[in-house]
């Protein structure tokens, strides 16, 4: 990745439906200044809304990842989020027209092809990195995840178990990078099995859910015409939502993230106990970087089952 922080060089657009609402969505990614991080507004709400993409704004992790905003949230922003982190964008307002960010084609390959073809503007300002310096761990039963101290810059190690023979056992790990980020995990969709879906339905979830945007898993397997794009499509996208989920260190991580059997909520429970620790992690701050609260600039604008956390 750069030395340098970055942002996007123009305005992207996106329109599509929100996989649990089921309604329709626009998300717009707009360059930002330096030290501005990366921050969603909802330009729905008649009063200004912003939350930055911090781990400490997560108000829900079931099923998707949730960012609070006073009284509201906006949700499922896990695959945008991981676009920008894998990518390298440290600064971007992202902004939603309503409850949850569209789900696209289930994965983030449309935010990075977007990204890529407007390409990154370099703005001044030195990145800022946070390194793991001692194993923090949370378990949940047989689940489990934790943070290590690593080397070489930010790698996972991810692994999942369903007692389905579409899915098994798969394992996969990797050093992240904007390379293998686009070739290995940006294009993996989420996933759900058909049995769940009218629970999930009664439940408020999965509303928007279709074989365009998910790989749907029936007792004879894969129901999509194109089948998977690998073989192990759905650790890869365990591995992007975990990309997306610890983006909300706030900082490029430079560590080992390893997991077991889990989901959106043991990546927060990784990153909560990871700053419970403060000498669990030493934050390289460049002293050029604003503080306090940031309010990106917004022109003339006034103030069926989806990727089970268990196995």
């Amino acid at each position: 990745m750069r030395e340098g922080q970055t942002t996007v060089r123009e305005t992207l657009v996106f329109d599509g439906v929100g996989v649990h609402s089921g309604k329709p969505a626009r998300l717009t990614i707009h360059p930002s200044e330096a030290g501005s991080g990366i921050v969603f507004h909802r330009s729905d709400l008649p009063t200004a809304a912003f939350a930055p993409a911090l781990w400490s704004n997560v108000c829900a992790s079931e099923l998707c990842t949730a960012l609070r905003m006073g009284v509201r949230s906006i949700a499922t922003i896990e695959h945008v989020s991981a676009a920008l982190a894998g990518l390298g964008v440290d600064n971007a307002l992202v902004e939603i027209d309503g409850p949850e960010a569209p789900i696209l084609d289930g994965s983030a390959c449309e935010y990075v092809a977007a990204i890529d073809e407007a390409g990154l503007r370099t703005v001044s300002a030195p990145r800022r990195v946070l390194e793991v310096l001692k194993p923090v761990r949370v378990q949940r039963g047989a689940a489990f995840a934790e943070l290590l101290p690593h080397a070489g810059g930010f790698a996972l190690d991810v692994e999942i178990r369903f007692d389905h023979a579409a899915i098994g056992r798969q394992r996969r790990t990797l050093t992240l990078d904007p390379d293998t980020f686009r070739r290995e995990i940006a294009r993996a969709r989420t996933f759900g099995f058909i049995k769940d879906v009218e629970r999930l339905w009664q439940a408020g979830f999965a509303r928007g859910a279709s074989l365009d945007n998910t790989v749907a898993i029936a007792d004879e397997g894969v129901l999509n015409a194109g089948g998977l794009r690998f073989a192990d499509e759905c650790v890869r996208h365990k591995m992007l939502d975990a990309v997306g989920d610890l983006a909300l260190a706030g900082a490029p991580i430079r560590g080992l993230f390893r997991s077991r059997c889990g989901g959106h909520a043991l990546n927060h429970a990784a990153l909560r106990a990871l700053f419970a620790d403060r000498s669990a992690f030493r934050l390289h701050e460049p002293s050029v970087l604003r503080r306090g609260p940031i309010r990106p600039a917004l022109g003339d604008r006034r103030a069926p089952a989806l990727a089970p956390d268990r196995s």
